[in-house]
């Protein structure tokens, strides 16, 4: 069994749930009924918009820019470097993520630096291999000209149909932050239409008085059953964040809002004039005037396949090497204590699903009750000095490698808990829910904390959120290192 435990045990709290909460009027959604494809599910689908467009005109002008190349220097490897080399570079500089319709423009000096980059590149590798017909300084200048004229007209284009698609139907918005700055902004976006954003609601701490913006009232938004409602019926897939950092009540929201597939905004409305914050602008734009930026949060990241690539390789091969280690505990854990050597309990893993996860057995509970809904510590009463050592040493958590080989849990990541005492930390640690947004973990951030055992689940929260808001794939490297190396001091699971 699992040896964590908390320095309280909380009390039960009833579910904001359970309570009737009076639903908040929002703002029918413009443009009901005309065949726009919606969904009455919470983080339903809707139409969004998409960055193919951007990447097809890109792609599209760097091959035609190759027309003024002869065809040897057309090799098929140039070209292919040049247009990864302009999708990356182009998201790097953020040009496929925008709130607002930009102007092609505004983007041309951006543009036109990453072709040039982008051609110095293939020119520079064109030179190096012999087997590569060389490009002159000419006929690299023109094509990177070339390049950049036909992706600012392309992208015109895109803009401008752009531009009259979300005049007819602006893109719904949530505005979260306090309720004075939060209506101030909402109603200057609304004064502003060709931003093609349409604010629907506040979410605020607390009800605040209503205000009359363009003719339609915006409700302020106070309680997660609101939230829910307005998302559905406005199908509500941008979230704007204002005012200062937000309070641990509305990062909850916020990462609410993220998983049901909201794009969130940070907007700047506290910004004197003249001063601008170094590097915020030049990668996000303005919306209604308003300095924007991007937040993506971890759940959103790009860290799916390489963070299964690396449970997928790593388990399988710690699986071969200590194949003899496992069947040696298992034999002597059979012959010390009896038959039942695996230990199986149902844990939630991520996104609340439940799984079975294995142990080597060092302790029997009375019942299955216990079982699930009883703490364990290291020093369990009554158990024989091979459990105890399995215990100190972690080899009880070895089997975890199967959960992590077929997909159950990450190397990495929250530790998981079983279902009683998710429903209990829920409601009473801020933020607990939340540590499902990522693959449940052998070990984390918090265990090479010293967070294991009888210790507090209200840090153990706090470093399991910080780590998936900053994971990395570095970051799970360090971990892995750090955890290995605690293995030669072990202090019990």
């Amino acid at each position: 069994m699992s040896a964590e435990r908390t320095v309280a045990t909380p009390a039960a709290q009833p579910r904001a749930a359970d309570h009737a909460i009076a639903t908040a009027s929002v703002i029918p959604p413009r443009g009901a009924g005309s065949g726009r494809r919606t969904s009455t599910g919470w983080g339903a689908s809707v139409r969004r918009s998409s960055a193919l467009p951007l990447v097809a005109v890109d792609c599209s002008a760097a091959l035609l820019a190759t027309v003024l190349l002869t065809d040897p220097q057309r090799h098929p490897l140039l070209v292919a470097l040049l247009l990864t080399a302009v999708t990356g570079l182009n998201a790097r500089a953020a040009l496929y993520r925008r709130l607002a319709v930009p102007s092609a423009l505004d983007e041309l000096p951006s543009l036109a630096w990453q072709t040039a980059l982008s051609w110095g590149a293939v020119g520079l590798v064109a030179a190096s291999f012999s087997a590569l017909s060389p490009l002159s300084l000419t006929a690299l200048c023109t094509a990177a000209a070339l390049q950049s004229v036909l992706c600012c007209t392309g992208r015109g284009a895109l803009y401008w149909w752009a531009r009259r698609a979300t005049r007819r139907q602006p893109r719904p918005a949530l505005v979260v932050g306090p309720a004075p700055v939060a209506r101030r902004v909402a109603e200057a976006v609304l004064r502003h239409p060709q931003a093609g954003v349409r604010p629907v609601g506040i979410v605020g701490e607390a009800p605040a008085e209503r205000t009359e913006s363009e003719g339609a009232e915006l409700p302020v938004l106070s309680t997660i059953e609101e939230l829910r409602r307005a998302v559905i019926q406005n199908a509500v897939r941008t979230v704007l964040v204002v005012g200062p950092t937000p309070g641990p009540e509305q990062i909850g929201w916020l990462r609410t809002l993220s998983g049901s597939g909201c794009d969130v905004w940070a907007i700047d409305a506290t910004q004197p004039p003249g001063y601008d914050a170094p590097g915020r602008q030049s990668r996000s734009g303005r919306l209604a005037g308003f300095p924007c930026r991007s937040l993506v949060p971890a759940g959103r990241r790009h860290f799916s396949l390489s963070k299964r690539a690396l449970d997928l390789v790593t388990s399988g091969i710690l699986l071969l090497l200590i194949s003899p280690v496992l069947l040696a505990c298992a034999a002597v854990l059979r012959a010390s204590d009896g038959p039942g050597v695996i230990f199986r309990q149902e844990r939630i893993g991520k996104g609340g699903r439940p799984f079975t996860l294995l142990k080597f057995r060092t302790h029997r509970p009375a019942d299955p009750h216990e079982a699930a809904t009883r703490w364990t510590v290291a020093g369990e009463q009554h158990m024989s000095p091979f459990c105890q050592f399995l215990r100190r040493t972690s080899l009880d958590e070895l089997p975890q490698l199967w959960n992590v080989f077929w997909g159950d849990m990450s190397l990495v990541g929250p530790r998981p808990e079983r279902p009683y005492f998710v429903g209990k930390f829920s409601q009473t640690y801020p933020g607990y829910a939340e540590r499902h947004r990522m693959p449940t973990g052998i070990t984390g951030l918090a265990q090479i904390q010293g967070l294991r055992g009888d210790t507090s689940i209200e840090d153990r929260c706090r470093f399991d959120n910080a780590y998936i808001d900053s994971w990395s794939f570095w970051q799970d490297l360090c971990i892995l290192l750090r955890t290995a190396a605690s293995l030669v001091r072990p202090t019990g699971s």
